[in-house]
């Protein structure tokens, strides 16, 4: 039953609702011809969205470096977020998808029919790609979306926002199919979780304190985008030299996302050929090393400076150009540390022991785990998504980056001729 309170969100909320009923009708030329009408309207509106992120930067001055990072729109991550709507053309449609279950003996014929989940709302921060990424995915996928940014991005997400609904105007689609919450209070995103029977589902995308709202006020389904405390260990018997790139390149390459490792396991037996050179570029990147004793000794015979490692450092999500270091002596041991430690985020093995790497994929929960591959390709549009709306890390229907298929669901269609129940 659909609360009757009426409050301006929730009369947006039915608004989306409405426009998701008739968006689940449109084919998929139509939403097709919608992504394309919103990258032209991107496209056209460049410098008034890159001015209004200029204006947001120059007010987040007490922000974090990788907050910083995360809120920054240049040109070329604009074209990124312009290329990543396109590509959505590309991919197969989930919607309408139909798969014979069974034939039962009196006759009757069982599908499953993939359909959209309804109104999703999208609460997030900093990172004003999330705008048109997650808008575009919801679009393509039959859904509406109800979007709420934090107030670093105020100006950024106002103006992606507006663009994404006249794209979607332009093709004859209802507008109200993206919602933009201008309100970035806490008491609107309270307001929105509690929207049982207006909103499907509610995707977060943030650090603790946010998660920590959702659980003291969602009523409605929620899927996480969770803290990405990610793993990476090298194993005795990796490739040396493939196994500095992968550490490096998952430390490095942009340390304020969340895919980015945050902890290096290195078993015992290549600690010392691998920790001084490894530390030695790590530290000449700036990177923090926070080494337990073991680590540090071996690092300390290249030079390399590191802090004493405590027990909160293996929980942490540094994003930046901080990390973890810890030695283990063996694969028990360091399955055990991602098991009490990890986020069930990413986690890589680098090792040319293809049992040891076997156990490693099959026994680490995590939303993904790759085998002599960085962390950094956790990422929807790595793994061959087009883009993503998040990174589940709720082993529900959605584990790891969530895409088209990942915002559908299934409904039994029954096909018979005239079976009645006895």
């Amino acid at each position: 039953m659909i609360d009757a309170t009426t409050t301006p969100l929730r009369e947006a909320l039915r608004r989306a609702r409405r426009a998701q009923r008739a968006l689940a009708r449109a084919t998929t030329h139509q939403r097709d011809e919608a992504l394309r009408a919103i990258a032209r309207r991107i496209e056209a509106a460049r410098e008034t969205i890159l001015a209004a992120n200029a204006d947001d930067m120059a007010r987040a001055t007490k922000l974090s470096p990788a907050m910083r990072d995360r809120l920054l729109l240049t040109p070329a991550r604009l074209d990124g977020v312009v290329a990543s709507v396109r590509a959505l053309c590309d991919l197969p449609d989930p919607l309408g998808e139909e798969r014979l279950v069974a034939e039962r003996p009196n006759g009757l014929r069982v599908f499953r029919r993939r359909i959209p989940l309804g109104v999703i709302a999208v609460v997030y921060e900093a990172r004003p790609n999330v705008t048109v990424e997650a808008a575009s995915i919801t679009l393509r996928s039959g859904n509406a979306i109800a979007l709420r940014g934090g107030s670093e991005a105020l100006a950024s997400n106002r103006s992606l926002a507006e663009a994404v609904r006249a794209g979607v105007a332009d093709v004859g689609l209802d507008p109200d199919v993206v919602l933009f919450l201008d309100d970035p209070s806490r008491e609107r995103v309270a307001e929105l979780l509690g929207a049982a029977g207006l909103v499907d589902l509610a995707i977060p995308r943030g650090g603790p304190a946010l998660m920590e709202f959702v659980d003291a006020h969602a009523r409605v389904p929620v899927i996480r985008h969770g803290a990405g405390v990610c793993h990476v260990y090298v194993d005795g018997a990796a490739q040396l030299p493939m196994a500095a790139e992968i550490a490096f390149n998952a430390k490095v390459s942009r340390p304020g996302v969340c895919n980015a490792m945050e902890t290096l396991l290195v078993h015992d037996t290549v600690a010392d050929a691998l920790l001084p050179s490894l530390g030695r570029r790590l530290a000449d990147a700036g990177v923090v090393l926070h080494a337990d004793e073991r680590a540090a000794e071996a690092l300390a015979t290249a030079g390399v400076p590191s802090v004493p490692a405590t027990e909160a450092d293996w929980d942490t999500e540094y994003l930046a150009l901080e990390m973890a270091v810890r030695v283990v002596p063996s694969l028990e041991a360091a399955l055990a540390h991602i098991a009490d430690h990890g986020t069930e985020h990413s986690a890589a093995i680098v090792s040319d022991d293809a049992e040891a790497a076997e156990r490693f994929l099959a026994e680490v929960d995590a939303s993904c785990v790759l085998w002599n591959a960085s962390t950094r390709f956790n990422d929807g549009g790595e793994l061959g998504l087009g883009a993503e709306i998040g990174i589940s890390t709720t082993r529900m229907h959605a584990f790891g980056p969530m895409s088209l298929r990942e915002l559908t669901a299934e409904k039994f269609v029954v096909r018979g001729d005239g079976q009645v129940r006895r």
